[in-house]
This record gives C-alpha cells, structure tokens and sequence, in this order.
C-alpha cells in the first residue's frame, strides 16, 4: 500500500509500566557502576504505595539493601510522585533479588548469549522529514511526551503531574507521510486544573512540537477524552517491567523478537543484539545503501555466534542485500562480547533508556546510546 494510515504510541517515565522499566534500569545501572562484569535481571512491579523489585543478579561487588532501596526511591523521586497514593518517601519496598542462577551463568561464563531468542533491528529513512532515522508516528509520539515531560520537570505547567500517553496516527500518500490525521494525548493532572486548563497546556506543547505542515485539525486532537485524570501512575494501575516493548522500539512498523530490555544486562542478547542490530540497520541506510532496512539475528543460549541472519530492505535497496550480510559478518563481531566492546554497553548507562524509546535518540558522553551513531556509514559506502 502507498496510501495509508499508521498510528504508533508513546507513554511518558511517569505511566506505572515505565516507573517499573526505570526502577529496573536504574538497579541495573547501581550494579554495573560497581561492577562492569555485573550481570542483572532486575523485574519491578508497582502498585499503590509499594514496589516489589524480583529477578537475578551476579557481581563480584558488594550492594547492600539499603542501597537498592534508596536507588527505588531516588528513582521515584526523580520521576515526580509525591502523591497521596504513590510517594517516594514512604512507599514500601520489598526486596526478592536473589543469585543468578548456576546454568545460566555457565554458558555465559564461555561467552555465549545468555538465551535463545531472535532479535529485531530497523531503520527508515522517512521522504522529506528529519526523524532520526525513525518512523514518523512513533518519533512524533515520543517527542510529545518528552516535551511535556521536560516543560512540567522545569515548573512551567503546574498541576501536570507524570503519568501520560501520546497517540500519532500518520496519513501517507504515494508512500511519503504528508499529515497527522488523528492525535491523542492524556495526561494525569491535579484536581484543581479543569479540563481547559489541561487541554490549553496540551496543545501549546502540541504546537511547540509538531510541525505546522503536519499539525492535525482542531476535530482531529483528543486531549483527555474520558474528561478526567487525576488517579494515575501506579496508584491508579499496577506497573510492570517490560510491558511496552512496542513503545520501546519501532511503534509497531517492524517485527519483535518478543524479548523486553529493561533491567537486563548486556550478555542478554534480548538488549544487546536488539542495540546492534539498530546500529547497524541506520548506519547502512544513513550510507544511502537503502532506504529502509530490517534485520534480525537469532542465538542459542550458551553459543556463541548467532544462528541466523535476515535482511530485508523493503525494496528500497540500491546494493545487493546479501552482500551487505556478507561485509557486516566480516566486519563485526556478533557475539555478545564483541557487542558489548563494540558498543561499550558494559557501563552504567541504561536509565536513560527506560522512558522516550531505545532508539531515534542522540548519543550521549556517557556511552548511552551508543548505538545511535554512524560512524559505521562511511566505510560501509566504500564497500560498494
């Protein structure tokens, strides 16, 4: 189809799902910072007033319970609950973290991927708009939301509290995005702002944030359609660690492996091969080898190179696909140790990643998405 309608979603650092990605992140984050070898499977839940933190870790380092609760807390805080039902000073913390378990570190002990699975990775050039890369819904939904997120953290909207969701749906005509036809967004507020005063704040972050030439009819905005949304964030509904794996990666244009990321380690190839396969997908479409590029790679716990490796470039392609498998498997090494050096993905650098997407971000000093850069593009154009 070249005429269509695609809509992507985004939910800010505040909804219950990502308060649970960032707890786990940021347990990941206080292990590896002690411990470089660290590794953590870190499952959060969130409820009224308490969050249970569960799952595996290994480490040579020593972090004591009163550690991992003030980094709960810390975490919580830094979000913005301080509300009746979720609050960071007293919400209650229970502690289930045990050691990772003997079989499974074997085969990571020999340098082998931490699990079977298969992993996804996808970039796009999208006709006529800077998206980083990305697909247009899915970039548009995260930037509302970090907008929102960024204006509310700095004092200018008060009574939006952290708890939000943003909806693009994108209309394309002869295969190039051209308007949003339908946006939503909701977000928590106090009881003392009416729904104008929400809906005013919304569309000033709207306009600040969209283009003109794609703004959406006055019709086509829905901004808090139940009319209220006070009760939110875990108090309103219970969280989880790794429930918005679409919201992670590509808003639904591409497949899923099904593995989420948060709170794992790197010699999970669920996180790490995901983070190569991104890389090296934007690098072959920024070096104008296509337009549009999909690729999957497959492992076996406890091997060390993958089983299987896909492309696809959705007939955009201006090289030969199967060459361009042929130089990436000469020119990197795809085991989960040659991911982590390659991408330096054995440092504290994961919270940042938990809320706003994986991926279409910006590579930071700290070595946080360094999958995001293309210092791979220009060698790769002198392979052709």
């Amino acid at each position: 189809m070249q005429d269509y309608l695609f809509t992507s979603e985004s939910v800010s650092e505040g909804h219950p799902d990502k308060v649970c990605d960032r707890i786990s992140d940021a347990i990941t984050d206080l292990y590896l910072s002690k411990d470089s070898n660290a590794r953590t499977a870190i499952e959060t839940i969130a409820t009224t007033n308490r969050v249970i933190i569960s799952g595996e870790t290994g480490s040579n380092a020593v972090i004591l319970p009163e550690d991992l609760t003030n980094t709960v807390r810390q975490t919580i805080r830094e979000i913005g609950y301080e509300q009746k039902g979720f609050n960071w000073q007293n919400v209650r913390i229970d502690n289930l973290l045990h050691s990772q378990s003997s079989d499974i570190a074997l085969g990571v002990n020999n340098d082998g991927a931490g699990d079977q699975g298969i992993m996804f990775g996808y970039a796009k050039k999208e006709q006529g708009v800077n998206s980083n890369y990305m697909p247009l819904a899915i970039f548009w939904a995260h930037k509302i939301l970090q907008n929102l997120s960024l204006a509310r953290h700095k004092g200018e909207i008060p009574g939006i509290e952290p708890d939000a969701k943003a909806q693009v749906t994108l209309r394309y005509i002869a295969g190039k995005p051209v308007k949003i036809a339908k946006l939503v967004v909701s977000t928590q507020h106090t009881d003392a702002l009416t729904q104008e005063q929400v809906h005013e704040i919304v569309k000033q972050n709207l306009q600040k944030t969209i283009p003109s030439e794609f703004f959406p009819e006055e019709k086509d905005i829905l901004i808090n359609p139940t009319g209220r949304f006070v009760i939110g964030g875990p108090d309103g509904d219970t969280g989880l660690t790794g429930r918005k794996i679409i919201v992670d990666t590509y808003g639904g244009y591409a497949p899923h492996g099904g593995g989420a990321f948060s709170g794992k380690d790197a010699t999970k190839v669920d996180r790490s091969a995901a983070y190569m396969l991104r890389y090296l997908a934007k690098n072959i479409v920024a070096a104008e080898l296509a337009d549009e590029c999909l690729l999957q790679l497959s492992y076996a716990i406890g091997v060390k190179y993958p089983l299987s490796f896909f492309i696809d470039c959705k007939g955009t392609a201006k090289v030969d696909e199967q060459k361009i498998l042929h130089i990436l498997q000469d020119m990197i090494d795809l085991s989960p140790k040659g991911i982590i050096r390659r991408l330096g993905l054995n440092r504290p650098i994961y919270t940042p990643t938990s809320s706003y997407g994986h991926f279409g971000r910006e590579p930071e000093n700290s070595g946080c998405f360094s999958w995001e850069k293309t210092d791979l593009s220009e060698t790769l154009k002198k392979c052709f």
